[in-house]
């Protein structure tokens, strides 16, 4: 891992204004005034169910990673393998990991080995915004990527802002606690002309990952400490951005590197003190993109992204319960492009036709391994019809994917198509109406084809259709303790055909992939927003999220697992954020809560996991001396000590505590 760490580095490193004295102002004079700058919020009309963390709301929460901001959006599950560093992943109303996209300012992320992209890999120190959109984004120009998932993840870094005359912003952060963590930072952002600045974020994080955890079940209850799950990670970020003439452009070198530890379930053959698991991971991810957006007159406007990406896996396996031990290399390769381009034909009517190409190849030092390699093509048309009122889009996406061995190729075409509908029905009040209808599929992963034992080439894609149905409603007070109010509701069903699933062949050691399942998902989001002035130097602001899920398996009427709930599905789930700012001080409440859940669709009382709720609370104080900003903060999470996991076998940490130092500059 260290010698993989340092080359990989190598080439990483390589690859305010002044004020006027007073003066009588001439009316009949013109007079030109500096840029100024405005903060504060705007009502935003999305065509499509939108949540959005961003600012200062986002910079409260007591969170290391984007998973842990997103636990607080309604619909959304995240399957967290427990501690500081274990494994992330993010499912949306009910449709699973593989029908989310994962963009990372702007471009997405890709694994075409599994189909996982681990959100704990991703932190909120550098991050501006994180917004999860349903169906897709409103925005007519977008690449064809864009159109290609149920829901996506918007991640967006800083853009750096300067002010007055200075050329240089810097912001080094440490934050150390429970489990040995720390977890030191740095940001460097500098002014290079008046159109370009570059950006620099490293940081670096240590955890031994040691946590004390309830280990409970039918015939043995004991109090065990959670061992191999150290992790040491470092993500370096270089970024260059600039705009000029009508155009905009973004280049971004990313960096992530960690080796830990992978504990393993738990469960009643552990002695305490023992290891279960001993699997070991070491593993890199290097990237690089750009994206480039220019308006060209009135009717054009064209948005072009590239990239190349590089992932190593080093994967070794020593489980004493499985008896199992090996040692294998994974490595993935990556290139992206693609082009859109917008004509507005009519004041309200907008086109937009995207391309976009990818490569994906995986190799691997297993024997006889078949070194898979996917070309995806994607084209899409989309056009908008708005009026002052009311607006419409559609799209329809063309896809094509090969995917080639060194025995085989299999290819895929298929056609996806979108309509989305707003309505705004009163001029003066921003109360909002929205319905979508979409169809998507989702290709079998290399694992899902290709892995040992269980791959199955002949696998079909996974097809989902949704429809959905909802409200927005914002206002601001002018004279009132009340400054704003944002609420939203949606109601959606969803339909996930040759859903891909794993069953067993002739005997339970022998399994296998198959298009099997049929799921029917109805549920229902609603999220509120307020904003509160308590005084000249305090406001309180809130947040509240709802949702309700029925996701059964309507495959097989003969099967026990029929009209089932699926596994880790909560019917019931909640969140609420509170925060108090006084002049220098802050805090900051936020409580989640998920319902009963089964580890599998077998609804039984053996398969069930029992309700839980954690609170987290932050206290934060600000020190100004001349241009030096200095913040403290110390949180608890876990604030009352609650017992849990959110997948079975993996208890999640305790109460623990961090206190972070900020220092801006």
């Amino acid at each position: 891992m260290k010698s993989h760490l340092s080359t990989f580095l190598c080439l990483f490193f390589f690859c305010t204004s002044s004020r006027a004295n007073p003066q009588i102002i001439d009316s009949s004079e013109v007079y030109t005034i500096d840029q100024a700058m405005v903060y504060g919020a705007r009502t935003v009309k999305e065509t499509v169910p939108v949540q959005n963390l961003s600012g200062e709301e986002l910079k409260k929460l007591s969170t290391f990673s984007v998973a842990d901001a997103i636990r607080y959006f309604s619909g959304v599950q995240i399957k967290d393998y427990g501690g500081v560093g274990g494994l992330k992943t993010i499912n949306v109303r009910s449709l699973g990991t593989h029908h989310t996209g994962i963009f990372y300012d702007g471009v997405e992320l890709g694994n075409a080995q599994n189909g996982v992209i681990d959100l704990a890999r991703f932190s909120t120190e550098n991050m501006e915004s994180i917004s999860l959109y349903n169906g897709q984004k409103s925005g007519v120009i977008q690449s064809a990527k864009d159109f290609a998932s149920a829901s996506s993840v918007y991640m967006y870094t800083r853009t750096p802002v300067f002010e007055e005359t200075k050329r240089n912003n810097i912001k080094a952060g440490a934050k150390a606690g429970s489990f040995g963590t720390i977890n030191p930072s740095l940001l460097w952002e500098r002014r290079l002309s008046a159109q370009a600045s570059s950006s620099f974020n490293a940081e670096y994080l240590y955890t031994d990952g040691r946590y004390k955890f309830h280990n409970k079940g039918a015939g043995y209850d004991s109090i065990q400490t959670r061992q191999n799950s150290d992790v040491q990670a470092i993500r370096i970020e270089q970024g260059f951005s600039g705009k000029s003439d009508g155009s905009e452009w973004r280049v971004k070198a990313y960096f992530y590197g960690s080796e830990r530890g992978y504990p393993g379930p738990v469960g009643r053959d552990i002695a305490a003190g023992q290891l279960n698991n001993q699997d070991r991971q070491s593993d890199f991810n290097l990237f690089l993109q750009t994206s480039f957006r220019k308006i060209i007159g009135k009717k054009y406007e064209m948005l072009l992204n590239g990239k190349c990406a590089y992932d190593y896996l080093h994967y070794m396996v020593k489980s004493r319960s499985a008896g199992a031990s090996y040692d294998q290399i994974y490595r993935q390769s990556e290139v992206y492009l693609s082009s859109a381009n917008m004509f507005t034909l009519l004041s309200f009517l907008s086109l937009n036709l995207s391309a976009d190409f990818q490569w994906n190849g995986l190799n691997s030092d297993k024997a006889d391994f078949v070194s898979p390699e996917r070309y995806t093509a994607l084209g899409a048309a989309a056009a908008s019809l708005h009026f002052a009122r009311f607006k419409l889009q559609t799209s329809l996406l063309a896809s094509y994917v090969s995917n080639n061995t060194s025995t085989e190729t299999i290819k895929t075409n298929k056609y996806s198509p979108a309509v989305v509908i707003f309505w705004q029905p009163f001029e003066k009040t921003n109360l909002n109406f929205r319905a979508f209808y979409k169809d998507v599929f989702r290709m079998p992963t290399f694992n899902d084809l290709y892995y040992d034992f269980i791959g199955n080439k002949n696998l079909e894609p996974e097809y989902t259709t949704q429809y959905n149905f909802g409200f927005s409603f914002a206002r601001n007070f002018a004279s009132s303790a009340v400054k704003r109010i944002e609420i939203q509701a949606d109601a959606y069903f969803n339909e996930v055909r040759n859903k891909i699933i794993a069953v067993p062949l002739r005997s339970q050691s022998r399994w296998t992939m198959f298009n099997l399942g049929r799921v029917e998902i109805f549920g229902f989001d609603a999220s509120a927003k307020n904003e509160w002035t308590i005084n000249k130097n305090c406001s309180l602001n809130s947040r509240i999220s709802y949702s309700f899920q029925r996701a059964r398996d309507v495959t097989n009427p003969s099967s026990s697992a029929y009209l089932g709930q699926l596994q880790y599905i909560p019917r019931h789930s909640g969140s609420f954020i509170l925060g108090l700012n006084c002049t220098s001080w802050t805090v900051n409440y936020s409580l989640i809560y998920t319902g009963e859940r089964f580890t599998k669709t077998e609804n039984i009382e053996v398969n069930r996991m029992e309700a839980w709720t954690t609170s987290d609370l932050a206290l934060g104080k600000t020190f100004a001396m001349k241009r030096t900003k200095i913040k403290l903060i110390a949180e608890v999470n876990n604030l009352f000590d609650r017992q849990y996991s959110v997948v079975h076998g993996y208890p999640v940490p305790g109460r623990n505590f961090y206190f972070t130092l900020n220092i801006n500059i």
